[in-house]
């Protein structure tokens, strides 16, 4: 059960940082050129950061199912 509980505290903080570090780069390459529209090509450590979010956010899931079914 503690296990549970730190992977939830070690994935829910990845998540965080991940998350925080998506928007910012999304908002450095509006103020570099970037175009207005609310689709564009992930390319590079873009493309990076937001397949490590997604993975991030299923493992999340994952956990928080698991502690919820375990109690």
């Amino acid at each position: 059960m503690i296990f549970l509980n730190i992977l939830l505290l070690i994935f829910g903080v990845a998540l965080s940082i991940a998350i925080l570090i998506q928007s910012r780069s999304a908002g450095m390459s509006g103020a570099f050129g970037g175009s207005a529209e609310g689709f564009h090509i992930r390319r590079g450590s873009e493309k990076t950061i937001f397949r490590a979010t997604v993975i991030l956010s299923i493992l999340f899931l994952v956990t928080a199912l698991a502690h919820l079914f375990i109690r």
